[in-house]
């Protein structure tokens, strides 16, 4: 069973739901926009949303705090896209938007030394007024799901949460989100080896920290 997040944007009375189907390149769909299609920002949002959500849920460890980041990245693209090269994907750009934020988040709970989600939207609510409604998609699953699935997931998100930054951030780009070496090097402007790199030693310290486990 699935439920709407309660917290949404508001552009001009448009919503974004799941029923805007995605078609086209991102970069067609980002010209399309630029050009006066709001149908166009629609599709994009439709596209990442449940993937970019999926991605900050497992670098935070929190579904709503995901849920807030992903439409703090969505508000962003919204505000910058008129300056996005399209020598770029867009997909690099867009995740590279949520792993800042991501980070950042991170950086605040460590400065705080508590799990708290500082309020995105403060001072920015003139800005949101003027984007579509995102509504993102809760997609975790019901209260039957098995508990021992529960807390194998768990297990291993801790386990992941708790490696370095960099580390953490390369291993889920790879292993969860299934990237391409080259995007993920795009995303964290660095070279494919150092993703490499990075990976190897993610798998070694998860392999330590899941031993008595496994």
């Amino acid at each position: 069973m699935t439920h709407s997040v309660g917290k949404t944007l508001q552009i001009k009375g448009l919503e974004l739901g799941a029923e805007a189907e995605a078609s086209g390149s991102d970069n067609e769909l980002v010209r399309e926009f630029l050009a006066g299609n709001d149908l166009a920002f629609t599709q994009l949002v439709t596209k990442y949303k449940d993937p970019i959500t999926n991605f900050l849920n497992v670098m935070v460890g929190d579904y709503d705090v995901a849920v807030d980041l992903a439409q703090e990245t969505f508000l962003r693209v919204y505000k910058n896209i008129g300056r996005y090269s399209h020598f770029y994907q867009f997909s690099t750009w867009i995740y590279r938007i949520a792993t800042n934020l991501a980070i950042d988040e991170m950086r605040y709970r460590k400065r705080r030394g508590q799990v708290f989600y500082r309020n995105v939207w403060g001072g920015r609510q003139s800005a949101a007024d003027d984007l579509p409604e995102v509504q993102i998609t809760d997609t975790r699953g019901g209260p039957g799901d098995e508990v021992l699935a529960k807390e194998s997931s768990r297990i291993l998100g801790d386990a992941i949460r708790s490696l370095p930054t960099k580390y953490r951030t390369a291993f889920i780009m790879k292993e969860i989100e299934d990237m391409p070496y080259q995007a993920i090097a795009s995303v964290l402007r660095c070279s494919t080896g150092t993703v490499k790199s990075r990976l190897h030693r993610a798998r070694e310290l998860l392999q330590r920290k899941l031993a008595h486990y496994l």
